[in-house]
């Protein structure tokens, strides 16, 4: 079974999950070149991609990883700094 998701934006075609944040948010990033990143906001009516900068995304998968270290979620930990170490 995969764990990848994937969202298609309306300009930017296919994107796929780096990172869940919070409740409501999530990082993308295109699928191929994995250059553009956006922010994604949903909602029960709405879904918002806000582009953000690659040292932005950065930033918000790192402060991620602390989170989850603090939190004690070693196997999340593990595949999420596997990602940030490919992506970044």
């Amino acid at each position: 079974m995969s764990n990848e998701i994937y969202l298609n934006h309306p300009t930017f075609g296919l994107l796929y999950q780096i990172c869940f944040l919070d409740d409501n948010q999530e990082i993308f990033t295109t699928l191929y070149a994995q250059r553009l990143f956006f922010l994604v906001k949903t909602t029960p009516n709405n879904t918002q991609f806000e582009p953000i900068t690659r040292a932005d995304a950065k930033l918000l998968i790192e402060n991620r990883l602390r989170f989850l270290r603090r939190a004690g979620d070693f196997k999340a930990y593990d595949v999420l700094a596997k990602l940030h170490k490919n992506t970044f």
